[in-house]
């Protein structure tokens, strides 16, 4: 079965690979609306370092998508199933590691196809069904997987005192691990920070969301989530380890390309646990779609979204990469190539 693959060959330019799918024990899926993620913008604008994009590309782009299930003779779908796509190439996972961080793993459109392909082939297990969520909120699973990984970790390590938490950013990380944790402490306060003001107005189902500059005297919490990342992880890093409680748990989701101080002394006087969380697996795109399927998350969520055209061409592709940089949150488009 040939396939067409869209890569990204260099900065903002795509060309066209053929490549044979084998059917093999793999599921095929057509994609159907994908969403463009802040890596995929740092590769397509070559923001990443020389090294960094030898070793990568080519690569087709986008690791968030959901699709239709076209082919599979593993019998573990059906013909017409709506389906998310696991970008994941799980590692060695023997000893106990998540298979996200495990020795060996790889990711889908770093360094490996994502994507944007005419049709996708994966395993069974890196597929999972989606029902009757929206398509275009489907889309961003992946996005929102993350956010159910970070969560599962911070189930697993925190203490039990969780009156407060605190998320300090206010962009679409922040966002859906807001969704997430409204979902899965319902009576804890919730406290968004953020500096821009017409971004916090979305947070509408927190307790609280509040201008950095605003923050009350006293103001503390018991645990901390930083979804920031590049040149405000520091900023955002040092708020969270000054107002946090003695033995807190702080998460940390920014990705910041330049090495980020950390008062040391501090994390030390307070006995703080501080957690990197990266990616997802399986049993985070489960627990993503269960929440999801929450009609209350799926209008949350279609909050952050803008729907782009239609992509027909790889004019198309570049433009909705072109589109994204002046969006505030998550691009989302059709996929009819």
């Amino acid at each position: 079965m040939i396939n067409n693959v869209y890569q990204l060959v260099g900065t903002k330019t795509l060309v066209v690979k053929f490549e044979d799918i084998s059917l093999t024990q793999q599921v095929v899926v057509r994609p159907d609306f994908m969403a463009i993620c802040h890596a995929d913008q740092r590769y397509y604008l070559g923001m990443r370092s020389p090294d960094v994009l030898r070793k990568k590309l080519p690569m087709a782009p986008v690791h968030e998508a959901c699709g239709t299930v076209v082919a599979d003779p593993t019998g573990t779908f059906n013909i017409g199933d709506r389906v998310v796509m696991i970008p994941n190439v799980s590692g060695d996972v023997s000893s106990g590691l998540f298979e996200n961080y495990a020795p060996g793993s790889a990711f889908l459109s770093s360094g490996h196809d994502g994507f944007m392909r005419e049709f996708v082939s994966l395993p069974p297990d890196r597929v999972v069904g989606c029902g009757d969520i929206d398509p275009v909120v489907a889309a961003i699973t992946e996005f929102v997987s993350v956010a159910a990984h970070a969560v599962c970790r911070f189930e697993s390590l925190a203490h039990s005192n969780r009156n407060r938490i605190a998320i300090i950013g206010d962009g679409s990380m922040a966002y859906v691990v807001a969704c997430m944790l409204r979902e899965t402490f319902p009576s804890t306060e919730i406290v968004v920070l953020g500096h821009n003001p017409l971004k916090l107005a979305l947070f509408t189902f927190v307790d609280k969301a509040l201008l950095s500059s605003d923050i009350p005297e006293g103001f503390s919490f018991d645990h901390g989530f930083e979804c920031v990342g590049s040149e405000g992880s520091a900023s955002a890093i040092e708020t969270l380890i000054e107002r946090i409680n003695p033995q807190g748990c702080i998460m940390l989701l920014g990705v910041s390309e330049q090495p980020v101080p950390v008062n040391t002394r501090m994390v030390l006087e307070k006995g703080l646990t501080m957690v990197g969380c990266s990616r997802s697996g399986r049993a985070d795109f489960e627990r993503a779609v269960e929440l999801m399927s929450r009609k209350i998350v799926q209008r949350r969520l279609r909050e952050i979204i803008f729907l782009d055209d239609a992509v027909h061409s790889v004019s198309d592709i570049k433009r909705v990469f072109a589109n994204d940089l002046l969006t505030p949150f998550k691009t989302v488009f059709e996929w009819r190539i």
